[in-house]
Order: C-alpha cells, then structure tokens, then sequence
C-alpha cells in the first residue's frame, strides 16, 4: 500500500481478512499515519484536529471501527441542530438535503430566504420535470433551476462548503450527490421528492458517528489490525512493471534509492501524487488525476473557561460566503461530543474551519492571525469577548479534492486504463467520495480489484 491514511490503512486491512498468510507494506511518506484523522492536545483536552466524524448512515467506517477493536467506543453526538449565520445573525438551519429545502413553509419561518426569494423558491412545486438525460451538471446549477439562486447561496452553500470547501456552481451533483440526481425521477417536485427521500426506515438511525478519544484513533486501530509493516518517513517516487510479473517500487532519496518488489500495489495518495506514480505506467489515469484540483483550508481549535463563554445553542453553525466572513463553519465541539466536555472538566473546546477552494490567499498569514479572524468572527456571531486559554491550529494544505463536473467521467477512465494493469489499483477522497466511509469503500474496491491476480488466486 502506497498510502498510510485511512484508505491505504483500510486496505491493507481488508487485504489482511482476505489473504490472512500475505506479507503487506504500508509506505507512508511522512512521520505519521492517519492522514486526515489526527489528534492534538488543546488546553489539556486530547482532540481531533482533522476529520472528527463519519457517516453513520454508511455501514463501512463504523463497520471497520469494530472489527479494528473500537466498537464499543463508537459514539453519536449529543445533538446536531445546528444554525445558520444568516444577515449577520444565527438562526436555526432550516431542513434540507445537501442544503435542497426539504419544507418551504418551514424554511419561510426560519427567514433564511427573502421573500422574492421564497417566491422564487414555490417555483419548484410548478416547473417542469427536469432531466439530466444523462448528462452531468454542478449541483448549484441544478438547485438554482429548481429554487433559485437565493437558495443557491444560503444553503447549498455553506452545506457544500464544509464537505468540499468548494463551490456550488462548480461541484459535479452526479458525483457529490447522486442521492439528490436520483430524486429527479421521483417526483416533478424537488423538494417533495427530497422529502420523501428522508422519510424512508433509514431516518431513524443517527446521521453520524464518531470515537470516544477522536476519530483520530482509529488509524492505529486499523493499522494494528492489518498485522501490515508501516514504514514511515518513506515515500514511493516511481513505480515499474517486473517483466514476469508483479511490481517494483523506488523509495528512498535519488542518491540513494531502494527497491520493494511486490506482487500488487494499491497507490492510496492524493490524485496529484499519484499521477507522478502512475505517469509511466498509466500515462491516461495519470493525465486525468493530475487535472483534479485540490481546496486548502485551516482548523483553528480554541479552547475557553466554561465560566467565560457565552451561552450557545445546538452544535454549531454554517456560515454562507455570501456573508463575506473568514470562518465558514464553527463547531462547538463541547456541546456535539459528550466525551469532549467530559475529557475538559471545565475547559470548552470548539473549532472554526476556514479556507475554500482558490481562496488559500487567506490562510496565508500566521497561525496566530488565523486565531485572531477566527475570534473577530465569533465575537459577532456568538457575542464571545474573551480569549482562549489555549490554542491550535491545523493547516491542511491541498487536503480536499475537488469533484468538478465530468468527475465520474475522469474515474471511470482513470480505473479502465489502471484496470487493464494486473496488480495495481488506487483508491482513497480522490475517487468516490471525500468521507471516511467513502474512502474505506474506495480501498475495499481496490482489494477486491487485485484479488485474482496475486498468487495462489482460486481460478474463475
């Protein structure tokens, strides 16, 4: 495995359960593993500084926290109403799928759209059926035909924003969310159809999940669990094809290289180093993952005296660019995660998130003025008028791919001219889907992929 965060971890596990007797190697070109899961200690509370939940809904990620030895630290959060920073005041998040307002009487109510806006938004239940025939289009585009753009831009917005970091204009709806393309042929009504889509058995299971501790330890879980050598600090530069077979991999310095032989390989890195792995062997995938762009952002994770912060509802809130503010979500992490009160006995953790895709000018300042924007923001949305006690701030430099429109398109090509090479295979946020469940998808379809060309394959 070419990879050590959670889909090269992932698969190396799943390898694990279906070749118990195979020698696998994780190579991870920094100190760590995990990749986006990570733990830091702020005011003396040890807490995720990366990913810090995952889909509940989706069996994988919580599927592969038990079978790692973390099932009975599988939580949910003590709530998830959040609210929406809305004309300069928070008001409650209205109720949506990926931000495709579920009831328009009861988004009227919240007063997040105006009343054109509204007006605009009843247009949905009278306009004719629309139909992709099959083409793709970014789901901003798709939304804003249906409801307008108001809606556009107050909540699909800062919905996609915290996901993707990017824009709603921009992000492909068939890959970012095909649960709402697939609302089309269900009712001329989008917002009908995406009422009915949350109505179904599957709405009474918690939307998400997360680990007692952080989601931060699951990639040692994994990784003890996979039984895999990890070798860190060592980064694959080239990969070659072995003329009988298999694969040659080069990793160390180019003063002082060294060679792993391997049966099969499984690239689980972002899509631009990938593409300089695959651009030998793979020319096409390579030319098609190198175009795949990548959003910047930063987490600055403050932590308060219980008696100093100001009263606050629900988990947090989502702020829309349009309110042309530097946060973009703010999650009181105290009142999401039960653990994490408990754990600060007195001391409140919560977290801002900043950056969206080609706007990283912004984040290029010091940790400490990020904290500062950080604070100037909360102080007008939440009254805040005190410092932290402690801060931290996690930089995620090109850390959320972005899937533009013709993104399933560029993989499908990507995963032919890769398929067509016995032993290889790629997974990880790149491919599929940016969360943990999807990443662990991606790395089970790559296992699955190489598991008749490794020796000793039972023939088909």
């Amino acid at each position: 495995m070419i990879g050590g965060g959670i889909a090269g971890l992932a698969a190396a596990a799943r390898m694990r359960e279906e070749r118990p007797e195979a020698e696998i190697v994780v190579l991870e070109g920094s100190p760590r593993i995990g990749g986006k899961l990570q733990l830091a200690e702020v005011g003396g509370v040890t807490v995720d500084v990366g990913a810090e939940a995952m889909l509940n809904r989706r069996p994988e990620g919580v599927a592969l926290a038990h079978t790692s030895g973390l099932g009975a630290a599988v939580v949910h959060p003590a709530t998830t109403a959040a609210q929406l920073w809305n004309r300069s005041e928070l008001v409650a998040m209205p109720r949506t799928l990926m931000g495709i307002p579920i009831d328009l009487r009861q988004l009227a109510e919240t007063g997040v759209i105006s009343k054109p806006g509204m007006a605009r938004a009843a247009m949905d239940a009278v306009l004719p059926a629309t139909s992709l025939d099959g083409r793709d289009t970014s789901i901003g585009a798709l939304v804003e035909e249906r409801f307008g753009r108001e809606v556009v831009d107050r909540l699909v917005e800062p919905l996609l924003g915290g996901v993707y970091a990017g824009h709603a204009r921009e992000i492909s709806a068939r890959a970012a969310v095909p649960q709402v393309v697939a609302l089309l042929d269900r009712d001329r009504s989008l917002a009908k159809a995406a009422a009915q889509a949350t109505a179904g058995p599957i709405s009474d299971l918690p939307v998400f999940a997360g680990i007692a501790g952080g989601m931060g330890r699951l990639p040692a879980a994994v990784a003890a669990a996979s039984g895999a050598r990890i070798e860190l600090d060592t980064t694959a530069r080239a990969l070659a094809r072995r003329p009988g077979g298999g694969w040659t991999v080069v990793v160390g310095s180019a003063d002082e290289p060294r060679l792993l032989q391997a049966d099969a390989v499984i690239v689980a890195v972002p899509a631009r180093a990938a593409a300089r792995l695959l651009s030998e062997v793979a020319p096409a995938a390579a030319l098609e993952l190198a175009r795949i762009e990548y959003a910047s952002v930063a987490l600055v994770t403050m932590a308060f005296a219980e008696r100093d912060f100001p009263a606050v509802h629900g988990s947090g809130f989502l702020v829309p660019p349009v309110e042309k503010r530097m946060i973009k979500a703010s999650t009181f992490s105290f009142a999401k995660w039960d653990w994490v009160r408990q754990a600060g006995n007195g001391t409140l953790v919560m977290r801002c998130s900043l950056g969206r895709h080609r706007d990283e000018h912004q984040l290029q300042v010091s940790d400490e003025e990020l904290v500062e924007l950080a604070l100037t923001d909360l102080a007008d949305a939440i009254g805040l008028s005190v410092r932290p006690v402690d801060h931290q701030v996690q930089r995620w430099g090109g850390g959320l791919p972005q899937y533009a429109v013709g993104h399933l398109d560029r993989i499908a090509t990507v995963r032919a001219e890769v398929g067509r090479l016995p032993g290889l295979a790629v997974c990880g946020a790149a491919y599929d889907g940016l969360g943990i469940p999807a990443c662990i998808a991606s790395a089970h379809l790559a296992v699955a992929s190489l598991l008749d060309d490794l020796p000793g394959a039972a023939p088909r």
